[in-house]
């Protein structure tokens, strides 16, 4: 995550909206239908608008996605952008993964 979307990221108004979103949605990705894993801002946050609750905290701006869909949101691609065996955890860290039969 960027560091300035950190302290948004730890709040317990974006972790209520995400939880409550993740349960609307029954946990699967909303594109492919596979078990979801990062809640999505459709419209991407900024520094000048992270704080604005219309755009940060809104379902209807939201989207719950599987790594794969998160990953072609975000690069074009469903094959990550990143070194195999890395990705980007939901709240935008780069973290370790275990390999998956058919990737990369």
């Amino acid at each position: 995550m960027k560091p300035w979307a950190r302290k948004f990221y730890n709040s317990r108004a974006w972790k209520l909206c995400r939880e409550s979103y993740i349960a609307k949605v029954f946990g699967l990705c909303e594109r492919c239908g596979k078990p979801g894993k990062i809640v999505h801002h459709k419209v991407y946050l900024t520094p000048q608008n992270i704080d604005d609750p219309n755009i940060s905290l809104n379902h209807e701006l939201l989207e719950y996605l599987c790594q794969d869909c998160h990953n072609n949101e975000h690069h074009g691609s469903s094959e990550p952008a990143i070194r195999e065996g890395l990705a980007f955890d939901a709240y935008g860290n780069l973290i370790q993964v275990e390999e998956r039969e058919g990737y990369g």
